[in-house]
C-alpha cells in the first residue's frame, strides 16, 4: 500500500493543473484555426478536472485549498504566443506536459495524442523529430553558451590581473570567435540535416516508382499502427498510391517526421539566430568594461552575469518544467564553478608568467 502524499505535494500538483488549464484556456484564445481552437478547449476542460482531483484529495485530507493564481510560467509563454503564435510554444508546452507528468484519474490521452501528434511529429521508430518549433529553447541554450563561455574567459583574464584593454579586446575576441563557431556549427548541421532527408526522400520516391506496392504496404501497416481496420488501411493505401506525389508525401510526414516543404528549417536562418543570440548571451560579461574601468568594472561585470544568469534561468524553466528559483540557482551555481575555475587558473598563470 503506498504511503499517502504530503498537502505540500497536493498543492504542487494542484498548482500544475491550473496553470495547465489556463495555457490552455488562453492558446484557445489565440488561435487562429478553429480545429486547434476547439481542441485547446478540450485538453483545458481535462486539466480543469484533474485541478478538481486534486482539490477534492485536499479537502479529504482536511488540508486548505489555496485560491488559484496563475503562474509566471504561463504569462511568459502567453506573450510568446501572443507575438509569434501558438505552434511557436507547443514544443515547450508539450515538453512541460511530459515533465508535469501528474497521475489522475482523467485519460486525457485519447484527444491530446490525436492534437499535439501534428505540432510535434514523430516516426514509429521516435528517432526523427523535426526542428521546427523549438525556437524558445534554442534561443535561452544559444544564449547560455555565450554568456557561460565568454563569462568564464574574462573572469580567467581578470584573474591573471590583464588590464581592461586586454580583458576588453579578450572578451570581443571570445565573442566573435564563440559566435562565428556557433553560426558555422548550426549551419552545418541543419544543411547536413537538410542534404539527409532530401537523400531520404529521393530514395523513397525512386523506390516508390519501381515498385509501388512496397509503398502500398508501408503506407497500410502505418494506417494499421493508428488504429484503423486492416482492409481499410489497405483500401487507403491503395487510393493513396493511386497519387504517387502524394503516397511519397505522406511516407515521408510519417516515416521521416519531417515536411517536406520545409527539410528542417532554412540553414542560413539557423546560422544568423545562432550567431545573435550567442553574442548576446557573451555581451552580459564583457559589456560592462566599455563604460567601467578597474574594480568598478569587474563588480559590474559580475553583476551583469548574475542577471542574465537568472534570466536564463528563468527561461530555461519554462522548457524543463523545474521552478522558477530551482533553475536559476543551478544556473548560477553551475556557471560560479567553471567562472571560478577559470579565474584562479587565470590567477596562478598570471603570477607564474609575471615571475
Amino acid at each position: 500500500m503506498s504511503r499517502p502524499r504530503s498537502p505540500r505535494h497536493y498543492r504542487s500538483n494542484l498548482r500544475i493543473e491550473r496553470d495547465n488549464a489556463a495555457l490552455y484556456d488562453r492558446l484557445a484564445e489565440l488561435a487562429g484555426d478553429e480545429r486547434l481552437r476547439r481542441a485547446y478547449g478540450r485538453i483545458a476542460d481535462g486539466e480543469r478536472a484533474n485541478a478538481l482531483f486534486w482539490e477534492d484529495r485536499l479537502k479529504q485530507i482536511g488540508a486548505e485549498v489555496l485560491a488559484p493564481r496563475i503562474g509566471v510560467r504561463v504569462h511568459v509563454l502567453t506573450w510568446f504566443a501572443r507575438r509569434f503564435g501558438t505552434e511557436f510554444v507547443m514544443p515547450t508546452v508539450v515538453r512541460l506536459e511530459h515533465a508535469d507528468h501528474l497521475p489522475t484519474p482523467v485519460d486525457r490521452s485519447g484527444y491530446r495524442d490525436h492534437f499535439l501528434e501534428p505540432q510535434a511529429p514523430t516516426t514509429r521508430s521516435g528517432r526523427h523529430r523535426t526542428q521546427s518549433g523549438n525556437t524558445l529553447r534554442a534561443a535561452v541554450l544559444g544564449a547560455n553558451d555565450g554568456l557561460v563561455s565568454n563569462g568564464s574567459l574574462v573572469m580567467g583574464m581578470a584573474g591573471a590581473a590583464s588590464g581592461d584593454h586586454a580583458i576588453l579586446l579578450a572578451g570581443f575576441a571570445g565573442l566573435v570567435a564563440g559566435a562565428c563557431s556557433m553560426a558555422l556549427g548550426e549551419w552545418l548541421s541543419v544543411n547536413s540535416s537538410r542534404e539527409f532527408y532530401q537523400a531520404q526522400i529521393s530514395a523513397r520516391a525512386e523506390r516508390l516508382a519501381v515498385a509501388p506496392e512496397d509503398g502500398t504496404r508501408s503506407l497500410a501497416g502505418i494506417y494499421r499502427e493508428k488504429g484503423l481496420e486492416p482492409k481499410t488501411a489497405e483500401a487507403l493505401a491503395e487510393h493513396l498510391t493511386e497519387r504517387p506525389r502524394t503516397a511519397l508525401d505522406t511516407l515521408v510526414r510519417e516515416d521521416l517526421g519531417i515536411d517536406p516543404e520545409e527539410l528542417g528549417g532554412s540553414a542560413y536562418g539557423a546560422a544568423i539566430s545562432s550567431f545573435c543570440l550567442f553574442a548576446l548571451g557573451a555581451l552580459f560579461p564583457v559589456a560592462p568594461y566599455l563604460f567601467l574601468s578597474g574594480r568598478a568594472a569587474f563588480l559590474a561585470c559580475i553583476a551583469s552575469t548574475l542577471a542574465g544568469l537568472a534570466l536564463i534561468g528563468m527561461g530555461t524553466a519554462l522548457f524543463t518544467g523545474r521552478s522558477m528559483l530551482f533553475s536559476i540557482a543551478r544556473q548560477l551555481a553551475i556557471t560560479v564553478a567553471a567562472a571560478g575555475v577559470t579565474y584562479a587558473v587565470g590567477h596562478f598563470l598570471g603570477v607564474a608568467l609575471t615571475g
